[in-house]
């Protein structure tokens, strides 16, 4: 089914994560963290986006700083990430993946030039926040509770060393994407089926 075959990305998006980890743990030495150097050059370091290393911005999306981040990055992703895609066409799903995480890594500049920031945090919210009130406003429910529940996730996640502004930048741009979507001729969705004969 087109549904089925769509979940192709999420899964190509966590192997793109997990090999460039695992490349990153070989150069660092350790399969448990990343050596920080490393972070700044490929993730994003504010004060060399400052400077002109604007493709920091869109690598970023793919580096994470210990096992645990991208381990739990890749369940997330597999969590909102499937759902998206039994939502959305192929394009719409990675926009909407990479608008959120590079709103959120832009509203990271404003923290300072000394702020190194790194994973895919602000994209898998995007996809979350696309999909929850997506679903609510086509089947013509409040998305007061896509609301709810978008901020319920997003207090959840509040801790030490944790980007917020890049989740919440994220969140409120899948949130957006989300709204428009759901308000337009679903003209953007194709279906593909097959027919067979018994």
């Amino acid at each position: 089914m087109y549904a089925e075959s769509l979940r192709k990305l999420t899964f190509l998006l966590i192997l793109i994560n997990l090999l460039i980890y695992g490349f990153l743990a070989f150069l660092s030495k350790n399969p448990l963290i990343i050596d920080y150097n490393l972070l700044a050059i490929y993730g994003q370091y504010n004060l060399f986006v400052y400077e002109g290393w604007y493709w920091q911005l869109f690598t970023s999306l793919f580096i994470h700083a210990n096992l645990l981040h991208v381990l739990g990055n890749s369940l997330f992703l597999a969590f909102f990430g499937f759902k998206a895609e039994e939502l959305f066409t192929k394009k719409v799903y990675l926009f909407t993946y990479f608008a959120s995480g590079l709103t959120g890594n832009l509203l990271t500049l404003l923290m300072g030039a000394n702020i190194v920031s790194v994973g895919a945090s602000g994209a898998i919210f995007g996809l979350f926040g696309a999909s929850t009130i997506y679903m609510r406003k086509t089947m013509n429910q409040s998305i007061l509770s896509a609301l709810i529940y978008a901020m319920y996730l997003f207090l959840m996640n509040i801790g030490a060393n944790i980007n917020l502004v890049s989740h919440l930048g994220g969140l409120a741009t899948g949130l957006m994407i989300g709204y428009i979507l759901a308000k337009k001729p679903r003209s953007y969705y194709t279906l593909h089926y097959s027919i067979r004969y018994m």
